[in-house]
């Protein structure tokens, strides 16, 4: 896949109301070992108080938080997905979120950017943020 640029994004202030409103995040790609990005930012929103469910192919409990092996099987509502998979994934999981019905908030991490996917999931009427990390914006938003 070519280098691409965000198109399709959300600013600071929407990443706060997003924030704001989201209690269940679900965090794709959430891996068992404490020195990788997504466990220490699954960590981090668990910390900050949001039920955040590990979403991995493998393991059972992650953080002390039972482990989904994908979107679909998550048997609760989940408000925001935090997206930790290579930028060729995430058509698949635009096709996931969408047809949770349930996703309000599909957020890429820094490097993951895929305009087609995000085009999909914001025409589905979900808001969009790509290459930013959540835990960097939340930090920064409210000083936690």
């Amino acid at each position: 896949m070519e280098c691409e640029l965000p198109r399709v994004n959300s600013n600071r202030d929407e990443m706060k109301e997003y924030f704001e409103a989201c209690k269940t995040i679900a965090v794709l790609g959430c891996s068992p070992k404490a020195d990788k990005a997504s466990n220490r930012v699954a960590k981090y929103l668990l910390e900050a108080g949001y039920n955040m469910i590990p979403v991995y192919p493998k393991e059972d409990e992650i953080l002390g938080q039972k482990v989904y092996r994908s979107l679909a099987e998550i048997d609760m509502p989940v408000d925001m997905v935090v997206i930790f998979r290579k930028p060729a994934a995430l058509n698949a999981i635009a096709d996931a979120v969408i047809a949770r019905g349930d996703v309000k908030v599909y957020w890429t991490q820094l490097e993951l950017i895929n305009n087609e996917a995000a085009d999909k999931v914001k025409e589905a009427g979900i808001h969009v943020v790509q290459n930013y990390c959540a835990m960097v914006e939340h930090r920064a938003i409210f000083s936690y």
